[in-house]
């Protein structure tokens, strides 16, 4: 079934296991997957790409959606994914057929377990940097925030992980939906020979009608198996100064960035709490009315991104630590995933938990806010607590 987001059909038209059926209908390369918890959405084939330029990167998408608007039918939606570079190409297209379904979450097949896999890969898996090297990383970080250069920097490290024979992206991606299907998980081309898979926990923005959400998440604890021990985990997150520091400057630049867009626009007061399978986070939901009916989500996404959860603040400051800090390119790491149609309706998620697949090769990523409070230690095992999500989904737990 062929759809805008305004034109989907009541939720009982479609029959339990609509949105599993899309998951498993998922092929690498010619499709494009994305799952959030308002519903599931599978592109085939591409009517048209996102050239790349040097205007402004909504614009270019909004002419093309103008450009493949028909008299009487859906409205065209580009999918894909926009790197953490605002100047590098986008991976963007317009599919020749997008179906929808409800969320992966409401579908009762998906609980139904995934078939075991007798022939996951034997991965070799390399650190870059080694967790010493990006110690020392966070700790000269530190040293700077607190002699008053910079207030935060989210630094990443990546694992390289390397086989004798190519990923099953198909049941990597059902087993990434299975494990957390009320978060965001998808299966994008990133660029000729790339898939970008993952399963992210942050929307960066959504727009549908006059209306917008954000749901910026920034401060995070590992779960725990034992149930007293993640209750207590979850309380001291709530109460972590250092967390909520680090929370409330990811919300001020959220409010200040959509601000200018909004007739109204409400930010509580105090974050609340998310979970993943593997992390709590702290979570602040704002929703906000649009002053100009012509702002499209991505116009949303490109005035929020890059958000201090992924860059760090001052902007400027942050970006040249990064780049001095890590000794990879990012890619779409940290940028959005996600899609618009050409009303200007969207969906706009940070690229995290995430991996990029070229070949028989995986580059996994993982990332840590840190600010003067910030213990080297502790960041470290945040990454490692944020690797595991996809390590699972790929057989290589470490």
């Amino acid at each position: 079934m062929s759809a805008s987001l305004r034109e989907h059909p009541a939720p009982a038209l479609f029959s339990p296991g609509a949105a599993t059926a899309l998951l498993d209908a998922y092929r690498p390369a010619t499709d494009r997957f994305l799952a959030s918890p308002g519903h599931t959405l599978l592109g085939r084939g591409t009517a048209a790409e996102i050239p790349h330029g040097s205007g402004p990167v909504a614009h270019r998408v909004r002419d093309v959606l103008d450009a493949l608007r028909r008299p009487g039918a859906p409205a065209p939606v580009v999918v894909g994914s926009l790197p953490f570079d605002p100047g590098a190409p986008p991976a963007l297209a317009v599919p020749d057929m997008v179906h929808w379904a409800p969320p992966l979450r409401e579908d009762p097949l998906i609980a139904l377990p995934v078939a075991r896999d007798e022939h996951r890969p034997d991965w070799r898996v390399r650190e870059v940097p080694s967790p010493e090297r990006y110690g020392e990383a966070v700790a000269a970080a530190v040293a700077r925030m607190r002699a008053g250069e910079f207030d935060k920097v989210v630094l990443a490290r990546t694992l390289e992980l390397t086989s004798a024979r190519e990923p099953d992206l198909p049941a990597m991606l059902r087993r990434l939906a299975r494990r957390d299907p009320d978060g965001y998980t998808f299966a994008v081309p990133s660029g000729p020979g790339r898939t970008l898979v993952g399963a992210s926990p942050e929307l960066l923005v959504s727009r549908r009608g006059g209306r917008l959400v954000a749901n910026p998440l920034a401060g995070s604890a590992p779960r725990s198996a034992d149930l007293a021990e993640d209750v207590r985990r979850a309380a001291a997150l709530l109460e972590s100064a250092k967390d909520l520091h680090e929370h409330a400057v990811v919300v001020a630049a959220v409010r200040e960035a959509l601000a200018p867009f909004c007739a109204r626009l409400e930010v509580p007061e105090r974050p609340t709490l998310v979970r993943t399978a593997a992390l709590w986070h702290l979570s602040t939901t704002v929703t906000g009315d649009l002053s100009d009916p012509s702002v499209t989500a991505l116009d949303l996404a490109s005035a929020l991104h890059p958000t201090p959860a992924v860059c760090g603040t001052p902007t400027d400051v942050a970006r040249a630590v990064i780049a001095a800090s890590e000794p990879f390119d990012r890619g779409p790491y940290t940028g959005m995933v996600g899609w618009q149609d050409a009303d200007g309706d969207g969906e706009w998620v940070v690229t995290l938990r995430c991996a990029e697949a070229e070949g028989r090769g995986l580059r996994l990523f993982a990332g840590a806010g840190v600010v003067a409070e910030s213990v080297p230690e502790a960041e470290t095992a945040e990454t490692a607590a944020k690797f595991r999500t996809f390590l699972h989904a790929v057989g290589a737990d470490l």
